[in-house]
């Protein structure tokens, strides 16, 4: 079962991200102005995604759950039921051609004040090749982790990150290659149920 579902924009029961039925999880909302912020320690006030943002244009009904509709950045969505071990998110998206930074965070919730606390935020900033891991709890940022084996992102081309929930640790796959494993610095699995993205990336793809 897809990690992140539900609907989005009003529209009930496309297939892949949105789900099956009405009332499932997710919903797709952006903030507007469409300022890139850092969402670590800085819950950005979620919005629910309408129907003048989606994109109407379908090359095949087979790949309508990859183009329709294509997720609006900032993204922010809840994880229906929070993380659990054996719990995997997904997202599937396209680096832009002079990417500066993208961050993809698990939060838990969407508060902006007081900001929610912050599970891993993977930050990827191109000019350094570095992809940066962190958590922010009660307003303070943890220790920062910055060890990979390679930089896997490429400007203008798609990418697919996995992050799969074990019990001591989330553990990361990009391109289905695994980078890194995080260690759980918030205890409470199920209260982790939100998932934000921003910065320099279009999103095609959640699940």
């Amino acid at each position: 079962e897809p990690a992140v579902r539900g609907r989005c924009g009003g529209q009930e029961g496309l297939p892949g991200l949105l789900g099956t039925g009405p009332g499932e999880g997710v919903r797709g909302r952006r903030r507007e102005g469409g300022a890139r912020q850092s969402p670590l320690c800085r819950a950005a006030a979620c919005q629910k995604l309408d129907d003048g943002h989606l994109n109407n244009s379908l090359s095949s009904p087979v790949q309508a759950d990859v183009y329709f509709p294509r997720l609006i950045v900032p993204f922010c969505g809840h994880i229906k039921g929070g993380m659990r071990p054996g719990k995997k998110v997904l997202v599937m998206g396209i680096v832009d051609l002079n990417p500066e930074s993208f961050a993809i965070s698990l939060t838990c919730g969407d508060s902006e004040d007081p900001p929610a606390d912050v599970a891993i935020e993977l930050k990827a900033v191109f000019p350094d090749r570095q992809l940066l891991r962190n958590s922010c709890i009660s307003g303070e940022r943890g220790e920062e982790q910055s060890a990979i084996p390679y930089f896997p992102f490429i400007p203008d081309q798609p990418f697919r990150v996995e992050i799969l929930c074990e019990h001591p640790r989330f553990r990361v796959f990009v391109d289905g290659h695994q980078l890194f494993d995080f260690y759980h610095r918030i205890q409470t699995l199920s209260a982790i149920d939100t998932i934000k993205i921003n910065g320099d990336l279009q999103i095609t793809k959640l699940g």
